[in-house]
């Protein structure tokens, strides 16, 4: 029995119960697991649905293409995919580089791939072609098997070939390999390997990779010849050679480097005023083609350019077993590197456009591309974030831009390229080295992480040298242990019996998807889409109510007429759509439990208040709290009181030293016990019920006792 003595007092009397009479006197539910017969059972099983589902899975292009809107998305597309082949065209000569390699090699990377992964992938934003960092794991590769100087390794069908005949075969064979790495972890479903990458792992990692991209690239800038591909050892070959500058080469990168930053400035700055971002790479090298063919740079100033580009694609070849033997350590990390940057990418514009993308079939779509590109000699495919940018700023709605981008690269090489022989390298180093800024300066996080978390830090920082070091494979598998015996030393699991929704473990980089993920399921409705909704129903009853066709009377809005349902209105601006809902333009409160007028339908919250019990979280990391965070304020503003429950004090201080708590999410919501929390929620119910007010959001269904509120929870197991 309860009573209330005060607001901040109360008595609880109630039965002394062991496991065995509180089983007698409630029905304990039990849920069916499945068992290894029964998952057999199912694998082999076979309908229409599955066959359907199985379709959809391996072909998601069914899926996207049946809701197609041509009239909406068509004209995006394609202003997106023409915008985008050209950035592709610049990157892929620029990165072929990278590799060590031709320049045309480059362009391959960014059709070849391109085609498959708009059959198979999930992403409908991310555009697929070379990546830096992949090229310089690839060129690393390439120089140490087919050096500069010496004979290379003796590698059976490489006889006779020259020196960039007999690095395209490394690149196509390894290229190949990483794609068979990656089609077999899809086909095992082992796409959760790319949680294992902290963001903390991965920034540290490319800022390194960056240091590599920017020490290869000075030999072009410079207009020197310089053997040796082995990161900052090349330095000793540059300095040696400083005296032998090309100033040619030298002025010239600079003025584009200058250009260029400035201009791409301007861009992020006036983002919101420009129709599409102004190409300043493109221009750029259209300009220095046109000066150095004028001015015959080749031959009467001795700057080294891009040369003869082939009229058409090299016929497939097979892949070399013996270089597979070869590369076969290096293929493993370039194949998780590659899959980590694209899924990491294509999850930040799936969020954003409200769409599911799938770790294993994107493994899937990115191994078949490059096992595809590796037949034609395509450098390693992963994205950019840079021509992914692109591909989503400018209109793209779907790989419809992306396979317009291939098509332009199509007609450049086959009808075109020779417009591009007399390009200087130093310009593409120019370009590259321009693009590095986003990877650098994410050095900056070196002294918040010390601040917020130093072993964060600690990761960033080993992970970094250690790469810049021991080169991009080694120092990325020095950063993964260290990231791992930091995580087994912190934390301490305890994985007890769980009552309401309990987080059995701590919650760190590895986990806070899945722990989304489950709290979701366990509501049984995705907030975020629930918020989308409910504010694209107020921006219809606005402009409505501003038109005269829905009016405020007594009993609420009333419609004077029929309308159609329009479930495309207010697309466009999807970041304002996950803000919290704003009744101050309207002139009632929406009862979002009540029918709403004009054909609106918005999904119901079937709950009021959600208790998170953090008993077993000992440890959290700055990944997991941006997660948390996140997945809080989307509960919040659609009306859902979080509670959260025996959080541990250093837990709570972390929170408030990087900023988790706001105007939404207050220290209030944390309660020394769950009994507490319970009691505070029926206390509220309580209030509103015989006193009109309560702390309660408004909710579906009210709640008369403990045994309900518990009904309304849940545990993750």
């Amino acid at each position: 029995m309860l009573n209330w003595t005060s607001a901040s007092h109360y008595v609880v009397t109630r039965p002394l119960y062991s496991e065995e009479t509180f089983a007698e006197d409630h029905e304990k539910v039990y849920r069916k697991r499945k068992t290894t017969l029964d998952h057999i059972k199912q694998y082999f099983s076979c309908d229409s649905k599955r066959v359907k589902n199985a379709a959809l899975s391996v072909l998601p292009i069914i899926g996207w293409m049946k809701m197609y809107r041509v009239k909406e998305w068509l004209l995006g597309d394609i202003v997106s995919g023409v915008s985008t082949g050209l950035v592709a065209i610049l990157q892929g000569l620029a990165y072929s580089l990278l590799a060590s390699l031709p320049a045309w090699y480059g362009l391959y990377a960014a059709f070849f791939p391109v085609i498959i992964y708009f059959f198979l992938g999930t992403s409908r934003h991310i555009s697929v072609g070379a990546f830096p960092v992949l090229s310089l794991m690839v060129g690393a590769v390439v120089t140490r098997l087919v050096p500069d100087k010496g004979s290379p390794v003796n590698i059976t069908g490489l006889e006779g070939l020259t020196m960039d005949e007999q690095r395209a075969i490394v690149s196509a064979s390894l290229t190949f390999l990483v794609g068979i790495f990656q089609l077999a972890m899809g086909v095992l479903q082992v796409g959760f390997i790319a949680i294992y990458l902290s963001d903390t792992l991965v920034s540290g990692f490319t800022t390194a990779a960056a240091v590599h991209i920017l020490i290869s690239q000075l030999k072009f800038v410079l207009g020197l010849t310089v053997p040796g591909f082995s990161g900052p050892l090349i330095l000793e070959g540059i300095f040696s050679q400083i005296t032998s500058t090309n100033l040619y080469d030298l002025v010239t990168s600079i003025v584009v480097m200058v250009v260029v930053f400035v201009v791409k400035e301007l861009n992020d700055r006036f983002r919101s005023k420009l129709p599409v971002p102004i190409p300043i790479e493109v221009i750029m090298v259209i300009i220095a083609c046109g000066v150095s063919y004028a001015f015959n740079f080749k031959e009467n100033h001795g700057v080294d350019v891009v040369g003869k580009i082939p009229d058409g694609f090299e016929a497939p070849v097979a892949p070399n077993l013996h270089i597979f033997q070869e590369t076969a350590v290096d293929a493993f990390p370039i194949a998780i590197v590659g899959f980590a940057v694209a899924f990491a990418v294509a999850k930040v514009y799936s969020v954003k456009h409200d769409y599911v993308i799938d770790g294993n079939q994107e493994l899937i779509a990115f191994g078949a591309s490059n096992i595809f590109g590796g037949a034609f000699k395509s450098l390693a495919a992963s994205t950019a974030l840079s021509r992914s940018a692109v591909q989503e700023s400018t209109g793209g709605k779907t790989q419809i831009a992306g396979a317009l981008s291939a098509i332009i690269v199509l007609i450049v090489t086959l009808a075109i390229g020779f417009l591009l022989e007399p390009l200087p390298k130093s310009v593409l180093g120019a370009v590259v080295i321009v693009n590095l800024k986003g990877m650098l300066m994410q050095v900056r996080e070196v002294p918040y992480l010390w601040k917020k978390d130093r072993l964060d830090c600690i990761v960033w920082i080993v992970t970094c040298v250690a790469s810049i070091f021991l080169g991009l494979d080694l120092g990325l598998a020095v950063g993964l242990g260290v990231e791992l015996l930091v995580v087994i030393n912190v934390i301490n699991p305890q994985q007890k019996g769980v009552k309401i929704f309990k987080i059995p473990a701590p919650i760190f980089f590895a986990n806070i998807e899945f722990f989304r993920g489950k709290l979701v399921d366990a509501v049984g409705f995705n907030p975020l889409r629930i918020l989308r909704k409910r504010n694209k129903a107020l921006r219809k009853m606005k402009k409505l109510i501003k038109k005269g066709e829905l009016t405020v009377t007594s009993k609420g809005l009333q419609v004077t007429g029929s309308f159609p349902i329009d479930e495309s209105e207010d697309e466009s601006i999807m970041e304002d759509l996950d803000q919290p809902v704003d009744f101050s333009d309207l002139p009632v409160q929406v009862n979002w439990r009540s029918e709403l007028p004009a054909n609106i339908s918005v999904p119901p919250v079937t709950i009021h208040s959600l208790v998170l019990d953090f008993s077993a979280v000992s440890f959290i990391d700055i990944s997991a709290i941006k997660g948390l965070k996140t997945a809080l304020k989307e509960f919040i503003r659609v009306d859902v009181e979080i509670y959260i429950v025996a959080c541990d004090p250093y837990i709570i201080e972390k929170l408030k030293s990087c900023k988790f708590f706001d105007d939404e999410i207050k220290t209030s919501i944390f309660f020394l016990t769950l009994h507490d929390a319970i009691l505070h929620i029926l206390h509220s119910i309580h209030d509103m019920l015989y006193n009109g007010n309560s702390s309660l959001r408004s909710r579906e269904k009210p709640v008369s006792g403990f045994a309900d509120v518990c009904n309304t929870l849940f545990t993750l197991g």
